[in-house]
């Protein structure tokens, strides 16, 4: 987040998403001897109906007021769904601000509590994607899942949590995404610089994907995952959210294959694992361990 994109980020969204359309997309002749991915500035604004001067005004960021009008055509062009619309419009319409004073991310008293008697794998994660807190059933799960982890920095870089996934490549672009989506124009949170200056130096498939600018929503869905004891698990997953934080719950159909996986996982584990359900703070951020509440 420290390149152009801090102060030009409407064109650096745009050039990134033209690049993505093809020009059979498009519904245009492929052509020869193109020299850059994806289609030309002046076929975009070609088919946006402005003028390509206007068009590189905006990719180099020297108009920043497009009207909605246009914002609407370059979304057609560019063939972007319902969110990578609203995040489009977002970018236009965002304008300077002095930076905000960040709240610690806090997890409720009444969350432990409910952590501590859900017997499904359950965590409270962050706006970074930080594990904040957990219960037993998450920490069998998966051992990434205890406080003081972050998902995206195991998603990416831990081999364990690689083959966890049956479908790595699509878990990974779902939550770099999700990433750029809740960063929004808070790019000025020191956890969020820190986490991708990070993760753009140690992960390849990160800084292809960021690259890439794309967005979305993860609220809920359903994830293959490979457990190195009950193996093979087809869980649903959740996201509820509470006060500043999110609630993330995973969930097999009942009496299901993977039902029964989960019961014996719960039998094979220890009730109450070290750090299990922790209460946890941040200092710009990152979770940080404190006292555990005992369940009543």
């Amino acid at each position: 987040m420290r390149d152009n994109e801090s102060g030009n980020r409407l064109g650096s969204y745009l050039r990134a998403r033209r690049e993505l359309v093809s020009p059979a997309q498009a519904g245009l002749p492929p052509g020869g001897n193109r020299r850059v991915p994806g289609l030309r500035r002046e076929e975009v604004a070609l088919l946006a109906g402005i003028s390509p001067d206007y068009y590189l005004r905006l990719e180099r960021g020297r108009d920043k007021n497009p009207s909605p009008q246009v914002l609407e055509s370059l979304a057609r062009v560019l063939q972007l769904d319902d969110v990578e619309r609203a995040y489009l419009l977002g970018l236009a319409a965002a304008h300077p601000r002095a930076p905000r004073r960040k709240r610690p991310e806090h997890v409720p008293a009444r969350v432990h509590e409910l952590l501590a008697h859900l017997q499904i794998p359950a965590f409270v994660e962050g706006r970074a994607f930080d594990v904040l807190a957990s219960n037993a059933m998450a920490v069998a799960l998966s051992p990434r899942l205890r406080p003081g982890q972050n998902r995206l920095r195991s998603l990416l870089l831990d081999p364990e949590e690689q083959a966890f996934h049956q479908d790595w490549t699509k878990a990974t672009a779902e939550i770099v995404a999700a990433l750029r989506t809740t960063i929004g124009d808070d790019t000025d949170n020191p956890r969020f610089v820190e986490l991708v200056g990070e993760l753009a130096l140690s992960s390849e498939r990160f800084r292809v994907l960021w690259a890439r600018h794309d967005v979305r929503t993860i609220d809920g869905g359903t994830t293959t995952v490979h457990h190195p004891v009950v193996g093979e698990l087809r869980l649903h997953r959740d996201k509820l959210p509470i006060a500043d934080v999110i609630l993330v719950v995973y969930y097999p159909d009942k009496d299901s294959d993977s039902d029964e996986k989960l019961q014996l996982l719960a039998a094979l584990s220890p009730a109450e694992p070290p750090g299990h359900v922790g209460t946890t703070g941040t200092a710009q951020g990152r979770p940080t361990g404190g006292p555990h509440p005992k369940p009543r």
